[in-house]
């Protein structure tokens, strides 16, 4: 598979061909990766997740509630593509709107792991990810919430990146946890995740969240030599299954091998994370969600009056995931359990976000674990409680607004892939890829 830097010397017609291949790769993978192979302007092709306006395409957050739904308009993220020689080609499989470590819970079924096609590729950018890392896609768009970028790359081997809340622009993106949502890049290397974030970043008045900064050509100025400290999180390794913890220390070994200084700190435990996350992500989803009634757009029941119109209408549409977090995000703002809840989640959040400038104060980044074992077999978890376990590493930086990337470092003795992540201090996306392009040299991760 050529790079995304190398695709973007192709002329028109070698493009066109490769689309061609590409789309005919991905038919016959049955890796359920791609759910759609709708094609927008010219370029080089980029695969999008299901959750991302693309206008005149069927988008649907793999849910059937938007059957049926064609999208008016095009996200920020596709007009800055468009802008820098990429096109949005193919809809990736994903968790229903973007709620769950799997794809399991997709309208359309699970998406196969390509490194282990009886295992999850991850959520709720899984098939992103496993597009990639199958070579069925040279790049792909993701959304991370709570580590839906970073953890399924962890799973599939290949690069995953988070920016900043407010680097790129959530207009287009359609809404799980309107605080916690961004969009970033799924590449093949750290180079790659940053010719795809240089494209699609910047301001945005159309979205009130959108950060205004000067702009930075990243892709063009990494810095694979430059000495950093780096910190190290000594209690949260110890949660993470033993091929997590030795890929961990082979990492710092070749971190201190490649020049960086290595700091060791402690932090919170992350079952607090944890309860935050879902607490904050679960109330805001079942606002946002509460949109979607049969009324405005997408799949309507048979009903006899509104009342019942609503109620089926969301009772057949919806998942049992997307349900479980819907009744979960009201029961913590309804009366009498919003103090309780709801607003003693908002200041721990602040605890989280300080506890992390605290560290960032003595350290240029922080390594960590992306999750606590290696991508799990499709249908091996059961209980919700442990799939939220999952996201125990990833939810932290989101809750912080923390830009942060997952690359991959090693394979478990099965083959697996398994992945670490950079954490970088808000809107130091340079430094972050200076760190990752280091580490990927340090590792030498083989495919």
């Amino acid at each position: 598979m050529i790079t995304l830097k190398e695709a973007l010397t192709k002329s028109k017609e070698e493009l066109a061909l490769f689309r061609t291949e590409l789309e005919s790769k991905a038919k016959e993978s049955g890796l359920n990766a791609y759910i759609g192979y709708e094609s927008s302007g010219e370029g080089v092709p980029i695969l999008i997740k299901d959750n991302i306006q693309v206008k005149d395409w069927s988008v649907t957050s793999a849910s059937k509630i938007l059957q049926g739904y064609i999208a008016p308009y095009d996200a920020t993220a596709i007009v800055n593509l468009k802008a820098n020689g990429m096109m949005a080609f193919g809809r990736a499989n994903m968790d229903e709107f973007a709620m769950g470590s799997t794809t399991e819970s997709s309208y359309y079924g699970p998406t196969k792991n390509p490194y282990g096609e009886d295992r999850v590729p991850g959520g709720s950018s899984g098939g992103s990810a496993a597009a990639v890392a199958a070579g069925i896609a040279i790049a792909a768009l993701g959304s991370d919430t709570g580590g839906s970028i970073r953890q399924p790359a962890a799973y599939c081997g290949c690069v995953g990146m988070k920016p900043t809340y407010g680097r790129v622009s959530r207009y287009g993106l359609a809404a799980y946890a309107s605080s916690l949502d961004q969009i970033g890049p799924i590449t093949q290397n750290v180079e790659d995740a940053a010719i795809l974030y240089d494209a699609i970043k910047g301001h945005d008045p159309k979205d009130s969240t959108s950060a205004e900064f000067e702009k930075e050509d990243i892709a063009n100025n990494i810095d694979v030599n430059r000495k950093l400290t780096i910190a190290v999180i000594d209690n949260y390794i110890s949660e993470a299954d033993e091929e997590i913890q030795k890929a961990y220390a082979d990492t710092v070994k070749a971190l201190e091998a490649a020049g960086h200084m290595i700091v060791h700190k402690n932090m919170q435990n992350t079952k607090y994370d944890i309860a935050t996350y879902y607490i904050l992500a679960t109330a805001e989803a079942a606002t946002n969600l509460a949109r979607f009634d049969g009324i405005r757009y997408g799949n309507r029941a048979e009903a006899n009056n509104v009342e019942e119109l609503f109620y089926k209408t969301r009772s057949q549409g919806f998942g049992e995931e997307v349900k479980r977090r819907i009744l979960l995000g009201n029961f913590v703002l309804s009366s009498g359990y919003y103090d309780a809840y709801y607003l003693k989640a908002q200041k721990v959040r602040h605890l989280v976000r300080d506890e992390f400038n605290a560290i960032f104060k003595e350290a240029d980044l922080i390594l960590s674990p992306v999750a606590p074992s290696v991508a799990p077999k499709i249908g091996a978890v059961h209980d919700p409680l442990e799939m939220y376990k999952s996201d125990m590493y990833t939810i932290a930086i989101n809750l912080a607004g923390l830009p942060a990337i997952s690359l991959p470092v090693a394979k478990n003795d099965e083959g697996m892939p398994i992945g670490l992540q950079l954490i970088a201090k808000a809107f130091n996306e340079k430094t972050l890829f200076d760190g990752a392009a280091s580490m990927e040299k340090a590792v030498n991760y083989i495919k």
